[in-house]
């Protein structure tokens, strides 16, 4: 999915070039517990929306989820690349 690779570039460039309000910039600033928390609270709301059944919210908070992973990733040296090899290697 190229959106991913997308958002992970910007996540990156934000890293490289903080931009004054970026929430993308608060989180990794933050720091790896800030970033951990979101991701835990990212996923708990993903598992309450698909337990209610709603697609939609589903959708929504899976984007969320998908989000705080990559700024995570992001904030501790972690590709798009190892994330494939890892995938690949559990087929």
């Amino acid at each position: 999915m190229d959106i991913y690779k997308e958002l992970f570039s910007v996540i990156m460039d934000r890293k490289a070039n903080p931009t004054e309000g970026s929430y993308t910039n608060y989180l990794l600033e933050a720091g790896t517990e800030k970033i951990a928390k979101k991701v835990g609270e990212e996923a708990v709301e993903t598992a309450i929306a698909a337990a209610k059944g709603d697609k939609n919210d589903v959708v929504g908070e899976i984007a969320d989820l998908q989000y705080h992973l990559l700024v995570l990733m992001a904030h501790m040296g972690i590709t798009l690349e190892d994330l494939e090899k890892e995938l690949r290697g559990r087929r």
